[in-house]
């Protein structure tokens, strides 16, 4: 089953390793990949001033090191598959699951550009108080090769820094009320984050792919800069709240165009 707003971008119902068999090889320029973090371990956390637990759902629990393992390099290798030889991808973590990622790329022969320390200033607080409060995630770019010839969009990105190189270590805050008011996500992303890293490595019309596409922030940022894009997801309510979002940025930029 799949949704398709327009030429530009279509979404995909289904397991994300069996969706992208389907696609062709070497198509894409740019990934995007927010997989299950493994982290919903019945822990506690702080929302809204109140205790919750961690858990997003059974899709985020562990199976143990060798499961989890096995499921990156089975997702990963389909990405491989479908990138471009010279395209990228970025790959967002937490301790919980980033350092098995980074495994199954270096056993792959893939090079690590950068690895982004996205830090949050307003993150939940430390409920346990037994550790260091939890407030950044990595975000991992790569490509094929070190030869490989990625796009950088180096002088934009120093323009958005006021002038000054950008650096690795990125405050943003997480994601704002305004871009959850067509639904809810657990593990939904700031446009901030997502605008740094398709701007920054692509260009205008280039398309770009999230295997896990939630509740489609990937293909907002997409679509609002010119960009096409394609996401995958098994839920079927979180592809409708993709659809719901993505559709109101293309009729926001349709009435910018009649005005």
């Amino acid at each position: 089953m799949k949704f398709i707003g327009n030429t530009n971008y279509m979404l995909l119902i289904g397991d994300c390793i069996k969706e992208l068999k389907k696609l062709e090889s070497k198509s894409i320029p740019m990934i995007f990949a927010d997989p299950p973090y493994r982290l919903s371990n019945n822990g506690i956390t702080c929302k809204s001033g109140k205790i919750a637990t961690v858990n997003k759902g059974e899709w985020d629990q562990s199976n143990g090191i060798d499961f989890d393992y096995k499921f990156n390099m089975k997702w990963l290798k389909e990405c491989d598959r479908v990138l471009k030889d010279n395209g990228t991808m970025w790959i967002t973590g937490t301790y919980h699951i980033i350092h098995s990622i980074a495994f199954s790329l270096l056993k792959m022969d893939y090079y690590i550009i950068n690895e982004i320390t996205w830090v949050k200033p307003n993150a939940a607080p430390n409920m346990g108080c037994r550790c260091f409060t939890a407030s950044q995630e990595t975000v991992l770019w790569v490509k094929k090769s070190k030869k490989a010839k990625h796009i950088f969009n180096y002088q934009l990105m120093k323009e958005l820094n006021g002038g000054k190189q950008m650096r690795s270590v990125w405050e943003i805050p997480t994601t704002p009320k305004r871009e959850k008011i067509h639904g809810y996500h657990p593990t939904q992303k700031p446009k901030e984050l997502l605008y740094r890293c398709v701007l920054s490595s692509t260009n205008k019309d280039d398309l770009i792919l999230d295997p896990f596409c939630g509740s489609g922030t990937t293909g907002v940022v997409a679509i609002e800069n010119g960009r096409k894009f394609i996401g995958i997801d098994n839920n079927k309510d979180y592809l409708e709240l993709a659809y719901r979002r993505i559709e109101e940025i293309i009729a926001t930029n349709t009435e910018q165009i009649l005005d």
